[in-house]
């Protein structure tokens, strides 16, 4: 599969998704809003997983890593950027109980300074602009790609301190722990399947990943768990409230996921470590997780946005 036709598909997957979730979350989640925060979600998490995936690689390797995950970083955080100027846009009309069409400058930056939702957008936007000017100004970061990764955390993050738990100090811890797992899990792999080309890559960063993934999962669940107990009232509400239907979504694509990723630790790393699996299989693989993660990405993008 080529890697155009992979990130078509992941974009049809995620669309579908978005669609399929505010469906579960009608009346409560605006569409428009929806797609725009998905987009902007995953823009951001491929960020953060180009900053960090040379990491992956052993000392030798990195910088030949680090050149390829160059002009994708560009891209993606350019992407994230565009799109989280369109969600201030969305979520001003939100607020005004207008169009996005008839949403003013001095509407938007009002909203930006007096809101807290709207200062954290000012913090995303920042980060992400950040981004985009140390990825167009070193092209190769080197050191600079701790300051990229860090940035990129921060703004996927931003957003969690004016969420639904934005008033519980727990509950924001949580979904901020919850937000950074799921992105670095998501965004390395993402990352991999866009930089790593060779049979010889795939067995250096692949039980690399794996690791790496360990810890995510652990955190997610954890953080996952704490956020939820939270924010529902019961356990009804997972079926009764648009919030618990596109919740229970998640819940079962985090559970595929899961159940694929645990065969992929126990069959495709080790034929990776062995060189037995070839480079394009590997990629077929990671596509194949990807699919998922899309899906999962898109339901937490529509759960951010129902009220």
């Amino acid at each position: 599969m080529t890697r155009p036709r992979a990130v078509a598909g992941a974009a049809l997957v995620a669309v579908v998704t978005c669609l399929t979730a505010w469906a579960l979350a009608y009346p409560a989640a605006p569409l428009g809003a929806t797609v725009v925060r998905a987009v902007a979600l995953g823009a951001a998490v491929t960020t953060l997983g180009l900053a960090v995936v040379p990491a992956l690689d052993t000392g030798r390797y990195r910088a030949e890593l680090r050149r390829r995950a160059a002009a994708p970083l560009v891209v993606a955080a350019a992407v994230w950027l565009v799109a989280e100027l369109a969600r201030v846009l969305t979520s001003t009309a939100s607020a005004a109980g207008t169009p996005v069409l008839t949403v003013g400058w001095h509407t938007a930056a009002d909203f930006l300074a007096t809101t807290s939702a709207g200062r954290a957008a000012l913090l995303t936007i920042a980060a992400a602009a950040l981004v985009v000017a140390l990825a167009v100004l070193a092209p190769v970061p080197g050191p600079a790609g701790a300051v990229v990764a860090g940035a990129a955390a921060v703004g996927l993050v931003g957003h969690s301190v004016s969420g639904h738990l934005a008033g519980d100090p727990v509950g924001s811890v949580a979904v901020a722990g919850h937000t950074l797992a799921a992105a670095l899990w998501c965004g390395a792999l993402a990352a991999l399947s866009l930089t790593v080309e060779h049979r010889g890559q795939w067995s250096r960063v692949l039980p690399r990943f794996s690791q790496l993934s360990l810890w995510c999962v652990i955190a997610l669940l954890a953080a996952g768990v704490t956020a939820a107990a939270i924010q529902l009232p019961s356990a009804g509400a997972l079926f009764s409230t648009g919030y618990g239907r596109v919740l229970t979504l998640k819940v079962v694509c985090t559970a595929v996921l899961l159940t694929l990723a645990w065969r992929h630790r126990s069959v495709w790393v080790p034929a990776a470590r062995g060189h037995r699996s070839t480079a394009a299989l590997s990629r077929r693989r990671a596509v194949l997780e990807l699919a998922v993660m899309a899906v999962a990405l898109a339901a937490a993008a529509t759960l951010a946005v129902t009220g």
